[in-house]
């Protein structure tokens, strides 16, 4: 057999692509050739993969007179990092007639050592998923990736230390031209076993910042509580010290976890990027850039469009700690991704689309040195520098703020007074989750049961949340009198209502209204 195919994958941006693997022998002087768009790390795979079907036992390729042609498909798709080696190893094996077995049903994905060993690769739930969709009866992983590929199910995972392993359990042919070891060719009593499905652990557990861990600051926590319950945005405004992060990290450990669905794209997600270490994420991502990092680290993009921060913190909470000290335009990018979910990345290649549905917490101080309107410190902030740092916040970022709150000082007599019940997040967590059951009765019957508060259109808010007109009369009167937006005035109305789940009232209500209108943003 002078030809073989075999099948691989790779992710393009978040897409998962199946690639086809194709081997075809000649004679004549040693060529080894791999075509069809490989960056230089498939190119690469040559030397890896000859030294690997070496040391399983096989003669090398280098070692034959053979004009090797590895074709990667569909040709116009680049193809980049090490994950071909073992489709393709396995191609070769098949071509030049040193093992025997039907390929099509199956998808190979993994790096090779020069000893054969299989190393973990990036990406591999989104190219599960994919092969599933594809119909294939099994994949053949890295030991290392066996946990996260286990995570889809209906499609049998095979996790392997070496190519050896592989070759053992496919492979129906006995000896064979090629063969240099004993070890390799047939032995049916080294077949691999099935992984079982991973199962999710859905573990609270005790996170490092509780609620009950923060001194005073009641309108805050309640702040957190009703962002958490709605997924709306919050800004914290205070001076050095007074619990902002702390808050935003309690805020992170009363989100609900994520749904088997969640888990499946937020793992991709995390693959995909490279940055998926141990075990899975079953509970809502927390990622924390600091103020110095790059447009592009934040929003996502480069040269091959990546996922950034943005993305990495779908599904969970994006906390931006010294919000005015980002790069300007960093925080005007938020603009889409805070309205739109999405954020759109445009190359002269293409434009690339990731999932940007996180909920954001902005902590920054009241000014530059941090003592503006402290009672006790004066601020040593000149006119300009206060009014430059102002701006920094431009208004449409302001106005997708949905809750603005002021952190004061705290008396230092209040860090001794601790909660000993700790009942203040288990408390809180609870009330979020109630809300957010609400939240899906009411959504039930839409396109996306799961949506929450923060996410319904102006055509949802008059669908689904009716005011009465007594209430209407009084959010028109005040959003008159506190100059309002458009959007300001439905995010109200969005926060309004997830005030009134977590009061489990039916229907909005003046007092819901009126507190969600203390928590706009106070123009001066």
């Amino acid at each position: 057999m002078q030809y073989a195919k075999v099948y691989g994958a790779q992710t393009s941006l978040l897409s998962p692509y199946i690639v086809s693997i194709e081997t075809d022998l000649s004679r004549g002087l040693h060529a080894f050739t791999v075509v069809g768009l490989p960056d230089k790390a498939v190119e690469e795979s040559r030397d890896r993969v000859a030294a690997a079907i070496k040391h399983a036992g096989f003669e090398s390729p280098k070692s034959r007179n053979q004009k090797i042609v590895i074709s990667l498909a569909p040709a116009d798709l680049k193809k980049e990092g090490p994950m071909f080696d073992l489709p393709i190893a396995l191609s070769y094996l098949l071509a030049a007639g040193d093992i025997k077995f039907d390929p099509e049903p199956y998808l190979f994905v993994g790096e090779l050592s020069l000893d054969g060993a299989l190393q973990p690769v990036r990406g591999i739930l989104p190219l599960i998923a994919e092969a599933k969709r594809k119909k294939k009866k099994a994949v053949f992983v890295p030991t290392d990736n066996v946990a996260e590929a286990a995570l889809v199910q209906g499609i049998e995972v095979y996790g392997a230390d070496n190519l050896l392993q592989v070759i053992e359990h496919l492979n129906t042919k006995k000896g064979g031209r090629g063969i240099t070891s004993s070890k390799a060719g047939g032995n049916t009593s080294a077949k691999l076993k099935p992984a079982p499905a991973t199962k999710l652990k859905h573990d609270f557990g005790e996170s490092q910042f509780a609620f009950e861990d923060i001194r005073g600051q009641e309108s805050a926590k309640r702040a957190a509580i009703i962002a958490a319950a709605g997924g709306h945005n919050l800004g914290l405004s205070g001076p050095p010290g007074t619990g902002k992060t702390m808050l935003a990290r309690a805020l992170a450990s009363i989100l609900p976890p994520l749904s088997f669905d969640d888990v499946l794209e937020v793992n991709s997600i995390h693959s995909v990027a490279g940055v998926l270490r141990g075990e899975l994420l079953t509970m809502p991502p927390f990622r924390s850039p600091h103020h110095t990092s790059s447009y592009v680290s934040i929003v996502g993009g480069g040269a091959t469009p990546r996922p950034g921060e943005a993305t990495l913190a779908h599904r969970g909470v994006l906390f931006l700690d010294e919000f005015p000290e980002f790069e300007r335009r960093v925080i005007e990018a938020l603009r889409q991704p805070l309205e739109d979910r999405i954020i759109s990345v445009a190359r002269a290649k293409g434009t690339a689309q990731f999932p940007a549905r996180f909920t954001l917490v902005a902590a920054m101080n009241p000014c530059p040195c941090g003592n503006y309107g402290h009672p006790e410190i004066a601020c040593t902030c000149s006119p300009i520098s206060l009014e430059r740092y102002r701006r920094k916040i431009s208004g449409p970022i302001a106005d997708r703020i949905d809750l603005w709150s002021i952190m004061g000082p705290v008396e230092l007599g209040e860090l001794g007074k601790r909660d000993t019940e700790g009942a203040q997040t288990k408390a809180a967590r609870t009330r979020v989750l109630k809300a957010r059951d609400a939240q899906k009765k009411r959504f039930s019957k839409t396109k996306n049961p799961n949506k929450t508060n923060s996410d319904l259109s102006p055509r949802e808010l008059d669908d689904l949340v009716p005011l009465s007109t007594k209430v209407r009369e009084l959010l028109e009167k005040a959003g008159t009198r506190m100059a309002l937006s458009p959007r300001a005035f439905h995010r109200v109305i969005k926060v309004a209502r997830t005030i009134a789940d977590l009061d489990e009232h039916p229907d909005i209500n003046e007092s819901h209204i009126l507190e969600a209108l203390q928590y706009r943003e106070k123009k001066s």
